[in-house]
């Protein structure tokens, strides 16, 4: 077991291109599979705490709004409240929104209709303010249980430029891959 406490955080370079990212990921498949059993055999406490370490850093250097590759490729699950208040704001009757917007499953759950969403106007949102949940919450990385969510993380790393540098960087700070493999 490997001890994380008092890591200072410093991350040399993050990546951001996409084109990159994208390619990194294709060639890291099968050491990403292998990173996810490493993972899942850490303890569960250290690595949330690493995580959120490190993401703390990530999330803070890098514009979601200059990117918005999230906002091309999640279907969002959306809660009634969060429809009734954009409904609202666009000054739209709620059916009239969810007829345009949303899709409800037979289950009743509701999911933004299309890919991309709506709202993205280039690479922002053009509902930021009010944008759902699920979209304020991406990629998620704040969240307990990170090892029993890696396959999830993983799903996103090749589109996401804070999941790849977050993971990449996870891979040095456990000791999984050093610095200069990379």
């Amino acid at each position: 077991m490997v001890s994380f406490a008092g890591i200072m955080m410093t991350i040399k370079k993050l990546e951001t291109d996409l084109a990159s990212i994208k390619a990194m990921a294709d060639k890291r498949e099968a050491e990403n599979d292998a990173f996810r059993v490493f993972i899942k055999n850490s303890h569960g406490e250290e690595i949330d705490s690493l995580v959120q370490q490190i993401n703390g850093v990530v999330e803070s250097a890098i514009d979601c709004t200059e990117c918005g590759a999230c906002c091309k490729t999640l279907m969002i699950n959306v809660e009634p409240p969060e429809a009734e208040k954009l409904a609202t704001r666009l000054g739209m009757e709620q059916s009239e929104f969810k007829q345009l917007y949303i899709e409800e499953s037979l289950q009743g759950h509701l999911v933004v209709n299309q890919m991309p969403c709506h709202f993205l106007a280039g690479t922002r949102c053009s509902v930021y303010e009010d944008r759902f949940a699920e979209c304020r919450e991406f990629p998620h990385l704040q969240r307990k249980n990170f090892k029993d969510r890696m396959f999830g993380t993983l799903i996103h790393y090749a589109m996401c430029p804070i999941i790849f540098n977050v993971v990449e960087e996870l891979k040095i700070r456990t000791g999984f891959k050093g610095s200069a493999d990379l």
